[in-house]
């Protein structure tokens, strides 16, 4: 609750004047419980911050008490709430209003099941993979397990859809670890799962993540292929933020061949699409996190690392704010990486090496080959005379690594 009202830059005084409660009812509320409360209070208060009611431990009936303004829960109500997945998935609730459409539709299995899962993505931001990995793959044994005893075809094709979401977190989880081979199987298997689920849509997202794994790896072609056969899950029905975000992966295919002018065309479309993703009512699930402009700045910057061109970085470092801010540590340090890319392309070794030495920390404090790959890169990319001692500082560390 504490968390949903600060993302929606609230105080508990204006919580409680919009739900008829006071400030100190809602206090109550947001210290776990503590005390005694009305479960229709609760509700309400949910309701207004668009909190699904089973991440509060209400079932669906108790909201619609709440709306018909009867205050009578009972004792069993209160104490319903759903254990340890409640708590984690409280965080991922704030501002994840894509998974709202697919709450409504889910059984009560399915959407806990997909709430632990949101959960583990957005801890990803700042944990080790390697922490995560081994209860990921758990999560979806369990999952699996699950599906395996639903009894109807409609049961199994949701608990498909989170399965399908769990295989491609494991997919990520290894592509941060530097494990590229375990991230494709895992990314196949979720595309897979996603085909059982029969949702165009979620098929579409795992093509293109595989995709955008692809065009990270320099596999344009592959890359190319994935975005469109995603495109041709939805036809004409693409969502602006599934537009968005595929123009971005398709940028990265063109930039890894050197092509500036696809490049630049596929930014420009996926600038469009992205200035229209906030007309839209909610990203649509499984989006987890909405596509911005300022993540289509980032793009440019990566590219632009790519290409070789410096003023493509220059450029677009000052709207990237957005994944440069706090609570994204390792996209943060990659963008650094990309950032540093340019300087180097620009002469400027000081501000290259410097720049990567600080997200090379940030990968070695989270135990990410990807972004310590990256960095080497970095490295390589640089060929000069006798290295200055900026560069003689950023091998000395980089060469004790080993992950």
């Amino acid at each position: 609750m504490k968390l949903a009202r600060v993302e929606a830059r609230l105080s508990q005084r204006q919580v409680g004047e919009a739900c008829g409660t006071s400030q100190a009812a809602v206090s109550r509320l947001e210290g776990r419980g503590v005390g005694s409360y009305d479960t229709a209070q609760l509700a309400r208060v949910a309701n207004h911050l668009q909190i699904p009611p089973h991440l509060v431990g209400l079932a669906d009936h108790t909201a619609a008490v709440a709306a018909r303004g009867d205050g009578n829960g009972t004792d069993v109500e209160r104490r319903s709430f759903v254990g340890g997945v409640a708590a984690i998935a409280v965080a991922p609730a704030l501002s994840m209003a894509p998974t709202q459409q697919a709450f409504a539709v889910d059984s009560a299995q399915a959407a806990t099941l997909r709430a632990a899962t949101t959960a583990f993505r957005r801890l990803d931001g700042t944990t080790p993979s390697r922490q995560l990995v081994d209860t990921v793959l758990s999560h979806l044994r369990l999952t699996q397990a699950v599906a395996q005893d639903a009894e109807t075809d409609e049961e199994r094709a949701r608990l498909a859809a989170v399965g399908s979401e769990v295989a491609s977190l494991a997919g990520w989880l290894h592509w941060d670890m530097g494990d590229n081979g375990s991230a494709r199987t895992w990314y196949g298997a979720s595309i897979k799962a996603a085909r059982r689920s029969a949702n165009p849509l979620l098929a579409a997202y795992q093509l293109g993540s595989l995709a955008q794994f692809e065009a990270h790896a320099g596999n344009a072609a592959q890359g190319l292929t994935l975005t469109r056969s995603a495109r041709k899950q939805l036809g004409d029905g693409l969502p602006a933020i599934a537009d968005a975000w595929l123009s971005g992966v398709e940028a990265l295919a063109h930039a890894a061949v050197g092509d500036p002018d696809s490049t630049d065309q596929a930014l420009t479309a996926a600038a469009r699409r992205a200035e229209q993703v906030k007309h839209e009512e909610a990203p649509p699930w499984p989006w987890v996190f909405s596509f911005t402009e300022a993540k289509v700045a980032a793009l440019r910057v990566s590219c632009g690392a790519r290409l070789g061109l410096p003023r493509w970085i220059s450029g677009a470092r000052e709207s990237t704010a957005e994944v440069m801010a706090p609570g994204h540590d390792k996209q943060r340090a990659l963008l650094m990486l990309d950032i540093a890319s340019g300087h180097l392309a620009a002469g400027r070794l000081d501000g290259a090496f410097t720049m990567a030495a600080r997200a090379l920390e940030t990968g070695l404090r989270y135990k990410s080959g990807r972004i310590v790959e990256r960095a080497r890169a970095v490295r390589r990319s640089y060929s000069g005379p006798t290295p200055p001692k900026v560069v003689r500082d950023f091998d000395d560390r980089l060469h004790g690594v080993f992950l």
